[in-house]
């Protein structure tokens, strides 16, 4: 007879989040990062527990107290491309939340999107053009810019910049970090990607078959997580060093040095 073992996709998670400041959330592929992400953005029903924004449960609200904290919670997906519509020009991608949920004039709505644009690093003169006529980077700093066209609290960042290339990925990283800055925003931010999270995250919460099952400051040291699914998403880290590499099966002082 075969022992059957019920999995849960999140179990028994208590985290929490400051404004402005950033959460990690990590995990190998099916631990359960992207479900918790989509009960937060409330795409998913969670079968028990409570998730709590502002003081309030976002499983016990309204349908029209929903709607006002649905401005104030907003997402970045990983696929950039399948996130905007190929039919609309950029400006009608991002004009979208604020036809939604402001009052704002054609030129109102006009000038704001100008301007969501140059927070992003790209030209005003981009509204007008389609999702084709961009990069993968320019495509998710669209993406971006839509998400915070509505001043939100929380954004979370669902393997926002798993997609795109090393140089890119620091590029995006860094205009979120000052936009967290300049907003006072706060980020959810999942990925399998250790160190592009620690790279802005405040704390850091690793998740393995649905648990949490190790949280550290991101001030502290990578060598100083213990459980054995934290160990195997360093493992699978390459050193920066080219000639570290070289070595990598029998050395992980890099883990150590790299971190500091």
């Amino acid at each position: 007879m075969l022992n059957k073992q019920t999995l849960k996709a999140a179990d028994n998670i208590c985290l929490s989040l400051e404004q402005g400041m950033c959460l990690g959330l990590v995990g190998e592929s099916g631990s359960g990062k992207s479900t918790l992400g989509k009960m937060i953005l409330g795409l998913e029903k969670p079968d028990d527990g409570e998730i709590w924004f502002e003081g309030k449960s976002l499983l016990t609200m309204s349908r029209r107290e929903r709607q006002s904290v649905r401005r104030k919670i907003q997402t970045v997906f990983q696929d950039c491309y399948s996130s905007l519509n190929p039919r609309w020009p950029v400006y009608e991608s991002i004009r979208e939340p604020l036809k939604n949920f402001e009052k704002l004039s054609a030129r109102e709505e006009k000038r704001t999107v100008q301007e969501l644009l140059v927070s992003v690093g790209l030209s005003p003169d981009d509204m007008a053009k389609y999702p084709h006529q961009f990069s993968g980077g320019q495509l998710q700093r669209i993406s971006i810019a839509r998400a915070i066209a509505l001043k939100p609290k929380l954004i979370v960042l669902d393997e926002a910049v798993s997609s795109l290339d090393v140089l890119i990925q620091h590029q995006i990283l860094k205009l979120l970090d000052e936009l967290k800055e300049q907003y006072l925003l706060s980020y959810l931010f999942i990925s399998h990607d250790i160190m592009a999270v620690r790279s802005i995250s405040d704390r850091l919460a690793v998740m393995h078959k649905g648990q949490i099952v190790e949280t550290i400051h991101c001030s502290d040291p990578l060598s100083s997580m213990k459980h054995p699914a934290s160990k195997q998403l360093l493992e699978s880290v390459l050193p920066s060093r080219p000639r570290a590499r070289a070595n990598i099966h029998n050395n992980k002082e890099w883990v150590s040095n790299d971190s500091q």
